[in-house]
């Protein structure tokens, strides 16, 4: 159905709506972005439209007549309708953009994501992307639960049930605070000193504290944790204090121990801690397209 003759313009009926609700010209023409009197030629080129006077014009400014109102009153709904209008489409684009959600331990949300995610965009810029974040167990559950299409994870071993590949490496590294007595050693610790020391650790479920807990569980049984705490910063925080001794990744401790608000310690017998990290996906679909180009992505810039 084609519009009726002399049908307005949105625009100039927006910009008559605000005039009622600025309260002038002036500052309608203001929140629109032009000027007073390019505002004030909009408003007549309407009114010769709708064969209407829509404004008093006076020497201290224009107020809105009885058929003004009533054309503020007539064009609200339209452009409220016009505006759901417009974001009803956007809706419409967002759900055929393709969508990935993501999951991701801690330490890789903060301190690989941003910069595969970056390097994602870069070759998939249509991708809308969300990103889970939990520690190691947390983030299985989400892809074993169909939470999440794809994974990332931190520890020793592949997790059961799920598929998956290596990206990478981490070193990890035992560190105190200035304060400690271990911070002045020259002797470097054994693994059976560290396994009897109330140590500062993740909550259950952590890779790091999977891969600290299974090396360890090799000498004797570990000591029960000084602290759990739920973020390696809070870890950083505690062992700065001297409270107890961490291990903590190379990369996440890299910032304090270059201040000495952390001391590394040596391990005895040249032990490394290395913790994998790891894409996991459920088994039986690999990730194809955007998730795909993602974890290669990981693997590449790791």
């Amino acid at each position: 159905m084609a519009l009726p003759p002399g049908t307005p313009d949105l625009g100039v009926l927006d910009l008559l709506v605000s005039v009622a609700e600025a309260g002038s010209l002036g500052a309608a023409a203001r929140q629109h972005g032009i000027s007073q009197p390019a505002a004030s030629m909009r408003i007549r080129a309407l009114e010769r439209r709708l064969r209407l006077v829509l404004l008093e014009r006076g020497p201290t400014g224009s107020r809105l007549t009885d058929a003004g109102l009533a054309v503020v009153g007539y064009a609200t709904p339209v452009l409220a309708a016009a505006r759901e209008f417009v974001t009803g489409v956007a809706a419409l684009h967002s759900d055929q953009a393709p969508r990935l959600v993501v999951a991701a331990s801690r330490t890789i949300a903060d301190h690989r994501m941003p910069l595969w995610l970056t390097a994602l965009r870069a070759r998939h810029a249509d991708v809308a992307v969300s990103l889970e974040v939990g520690n190691t167990q947390q983030v299985c559950e989400l892809v074993r639960g169909g939470g999440a299409t794809l994974g990332f994870i931190e520890g020793p071993h592949a997790p059961a049930g799920l598929g998956g590949e290596v990206l990478g490496a981490d070193e990890l590294v035992i560190v105190v605070g200035p304060t400690h007595k271990w911070a002045r050693r020259r002797k470097p610790v054994t693994l059976r000193e560290l396994a009897i020391t109330p140590l500062l650790m993740r909550e259950p479920g952590s890779g790091t504290r999977d891969t600290v807990w299974e090396v360890l569980s090799e000498v004797c049984q570990p000591a029960a944790p000084a602290a759990e705490l739920g973020s390696a910063a809070a870890i950083k925080a505690a062992a700065a204090t001297g409270l107890a001794p961490a291990v903590l990744s190379r990369l996440i401790a890299a910032p304090e121990l270059s201040a000495g608000t952390l001391i590394e310690v040596t391990p005895a017998d040249g032990t490394v801690f290395t913790r994998q990290f790891r894409a996991v996906w459920l088994p039986g679909t690999p990730p194809t397209g955007p998730a795909r180009a993602l974890v290669d992505l990981a693997a590449l810039m790791d």
